[in-house]
């Protein structure tokens, strides 16, 4: 029984360790932005203006999808958590228009936690929400201000009213999204 146990444990975390991007996107060595979990990066260097841009998701598997990304870069992994609170809000508050744009009150965001990330790049996943998929666990706030930067998991966040829901405590939470 321990044996059978140790051995899940080892293949969950090898699968865990394989999820997570490997970032050595250079901006100044364009060979390093071949790699396929640079391709965000890639993009966010032709943005003629820094801020916020979007791009519809690539994968087919995801024809609804959109993501919302800041035009800058940070180094290593890029996580959610080192931009800057300024630069976080204006990234939350430009993606929850586009996405009210397009689902009109029906929209979602979501972060994927670092263990499941798999660009380098800082990213928001921007989608219709799922019908049913609203959990105990969220805290409400009143604007993008106020939404965390959780360092070690993912978060997702949809309309409440005149509120937000922030969900916290998951890696994978792009799933709360129509695909």
């Amino acid at each position: 029984m321990y044996a059978s146990g140790a051995v899940g444990a080892l293949c969950l975390l090898a699968v865990s360790a394989f999820s997570q991007a490997v970032c050595e996107c250079n901006p100044a060595d364009p060979a390093t932005l071949e790699a396929r979990q640079c391709s965000l990066c890639t993009e966010a260097e032709k943005q003629v203006s820094r801020g916020v841009f979007f791009l519809k998701d690539s994968s087919p598997r995801k024809p609804n999808r959109w993501l919302a990304l800041p035009s800058g870069h940070l180094p290593g992994q890029h996580h959610l958590h080192e931009l800057s609170a300024h630069e976080r809000t204006a990234l939350w508050t430009a993606a929850i228009a586009k996405a009210k744009e397009l689902w009109g009150e029906e929209w979602g965001l979501a972060y994927n936690g670092p263990k499941v990330r798999t660009q380098c790049h800082t990213h928001i996943h921007m989608g219709k929400l799922l019908r049913m998929v609203e959990t105990r666990n969220f805290i409400t706030v009143s604007g993008p201000a106020q939404i965390p930067a959780p360092e070690n998991e993912g978060i997702w966040v949809h309309p409440a009213g005149n509120k937000l829901h922030v969900h916290l405590g998951e890696q994978t939470t792009e799933t709360v999204l129509m695909r």
